[in-house]
């Protein structure tokens, strides 16, 4: 299997620049589709001057919605959270494949991105310092998103004869409209949002984060990787292949590893930055509640800095996106509930925590040196607050973010994965080839620049949102059944506690 991968991306690596013209080819034809796919998905209406994509404001109001329906569960959930994720409550008996902590990690690596470093700094650029305070207000209610989606990926999780599980918005969206009547529609939900995350999966998933993760080791080079991308390609497909061809238990193992090392040494070495700014920090939180209220924000002034700060943590944390539930879907519990407050850790750890130590360094660089980035945005932006204290800090930072693009990759492996098993079946020859398919375009992302292809696949991510907190509106009321149980069996001490 491993010689015909090599066989495979070799293929690729020498066929394809041979033909010089295939990436102009390629998006020349792609790129009126992903212009008009784009323009749907992204339609977006003017609020006060501001620009408001509406796929967003329908995963916010889901956020509020649910956070209200549920009492407000990110808060008084966020203490058991962390008990069920340190096994105060792990049942090692308990049906599934992953424990609480290597589920949150493994859906954490999927979440933690190049968009934790180079989106924070372009959502700074345009909704002015302010867009950090709505980042993470809606990092707090995309909290209770979680909550619900999580919850209903392991209530309706498919239980499969060698052990393994699969689950996800396809499974509880087929099964949960069925038990209303409405078997047909739950169908057709399910079937879209396969078709939707297996594409995500390639491109947004997959391309984007090796292609990005070659630039930012070719830019810590001084472009001493030029035209070696096929190279960098085959080095990241053959680590991917070798990770996630053991599936979700493999995935799992790597991710409960690098998640917690990835996530402290990229907050070490920024933390170290805004501390050099020490005496910066005052104004640049000050920066940051008066651009939200007071019209700092670059476009539309306040409204302009909310929309942004929304607009960057759901892009994110991926809150209503319904990805997570997929991987948390494998966890080891008889309890679905128990899920749902562990994956209220997510967006707090990807949105709260990474992305506004993020701005802060920015922040506080910007007051400091309010030029200190010259023209640069995105992750050279972020890039150059680093190195504005110590010239070589920009080396962990490239590391860091080669880090959260691999973790990304093998996580939405699976994402894809789950949505290639929903519509082919669950064989191991189908799942082997899914898994070549994916690793073949790890290769291509940093050998070729699809831009409209990128562009297709992140729309498409964004439109299976749409089903998605529709089947979340229709359902929540189980999972506040669910939810009110619990929590009654909890304080009866009905649910037993296996470690202190």
């Amino acid at each position: 299997m491993m010689r015909f991968f090599t066989a495979l991306t070799a293929m690729l690596f020498f066929a394809l620049p041979a033909y010089a013209g295939f990436d102009d080819t390629i998006n020349e034809i792609t790129a009126p589709i992903a212009s008009a796919v784009g323009s749907f998905v992204f339609f977006k209406i003017n609020v006060f001057g501001a620009a408001l994509p509406l796929v967003v404001l329908w995963l916010v109001i889901g956020a509020v919605f649910f956070t209200v329906y549920l009492g407000f569960v990110n808060v008084s959930g966020f203490k058991h959270a962390i008990q069920l994720v340190r096994g105060d409550y792990a049942d090692p008996d308990s049906p599934g494949e992953v424990s609480h902590f290597q589920a949150l990690a493994t859906a954490v690596s999927g979440t933690v991105g190049i968009g934790n470093i180079g989106g924070v700094a372009v959502a700074v650029t345009i909704g002015g310092a302010g867009a950090t305070f709505w980042l993470i207000v809606a990092g707090f209610l995309g909290m209770s998103t979680k909550f619900v989606e999580c919850t209903l990926g392991v209530k309706y999780r498919q239980e499969n004869p060698d052990g393994s599980v699969s689950g996800g918005p396809m499974y509880y969206m087929r099964k949960g409209f069925e038990e209303r009547g409405m078997g047909g529609f739950g169908k057709f939900m399910g079937t879209f949002y396969a078709i939707g995350i297996f594409i995500g999966a390639l491109g947004i998933g997959n391309m984007f984060q090796s292609n990005q993760a070659y630039v930012q080791l070719n830019t810590v080079a001084g472009g001493r990787l030029d035209g070696l991308g096929w190279l960098i390609g085959l080095i990241l497909a053959a680590v991917v292949f070798m990770v996630i061809i053991g599936g979700i238990k493999s995935i799992a193992r790597v991710t409960e590893k690098i998640v917690p090392f990835m996530a402290i040494f990229y907050c070490v070495f920024a933390i170290i930055v805004i501390l050099m700014n020490f005496s910066s920090i005052p104004a640049a939180i000050g920066n940051i509640f008066s651009g939200a209220f007071t019209g700092a924000g670059v476009q539309g002034g306040a409204i302009g800095a909310l929309i942004i700060g929304f607009q960057r943590a759901v892009f994110s944390n991926e809150a209503g996106i319904g990805s997570a539930s997929i991987a948390h879907a494998a966890v080891k519990t008889p309890e679905p509930v128990t899920e749902g407050y562990v994956s209220l850790l997510e967006p707090f750890i990807d949105t709260i925590v990474i992305c506004t130590i993020t701005a802060l360094v920015i922040g506080t660089s910007q007051v400091a040196d309010p030029n200190f980035a010259g023209d640069a945005t995105g992750v050279a932006m972020t890039s150059a607050a680093f190195e504005r204290q110590i010239g070589w800090f920009p080396l962990p930072l490239a590391f860091g973010a080669l880090l959260f693009a691999f973790s990304t990759m093998i996580s939405w492996s699976y994402y894809g994965l789950k949505g290639w098993t929903y519509l082919f079946g669950e064989g191991q020859m189908g799942q082997t080839i899914y898994k070549l398919i994916f690793c073949a375009f790890v290769a291509l992302g940093c050998m070729v620049q699809l831009g409209p292809i990128l562009d297709i696949s992140d729309a498409l991510v964004f439109l299976i949102c749409v089903p998605n907190i529709l089947g979340l509106y229709f359902l929540a009321p189980i999972v506040r059944r669910e939810m009110i149980s619990y929590k009654e069996r909890l304080d009866r001490g009905e649910i037993k506690k296996y470690s202190h």
